[in-house]
């Protein structure tokens, strides 16, 4: 069984590999309940990996709206939220004037 992290970790393809794998094992009911439960969590974390995946490649699709001279998109950076607070950047205080003080 793989950690969350390393679920997060994943190429999308890798991810779906795994899934299909789990969804192998499981469809074969021949593994204990334990397992089976654990097996379910580890299908569950992955699944949701991919279609986080699906939504940024998505998300990148749709802002390639302009083109160069040849008909090519160029893509626009656009800015990802953290997927956690544990990963966003510390607020800043706003400065203060003279008046302030």
């Amino acid at each position: 069984m793989s950690t969350p992290n390393e679920v997060k970790s994943l190429a999308f393809e890798a991810a779906l590999q795994k899934l299909e794998d789990v969804v192998r094992t499981l469809e074969a009911g021949e593994s204990p309940l334990e397992e089976s439960l654990a097996q379910y969590e580890q299908g569950v974390q992955l699944l949701r990996h991919c279609y986080d995946k699906l939504r940024q490649a998505e998300q990148r699709v749709r802002i390639m709206v302009n083109e160069d001279a040849n008909g090519n998109p160029i893509p626009e950076a656009f800015p990802m939220k953290p997927a956690s607070a544990e990963t966003a950047e510390p607020r800043r205080r706003p400065s203060r004037s003279k008046e302030d003080y």
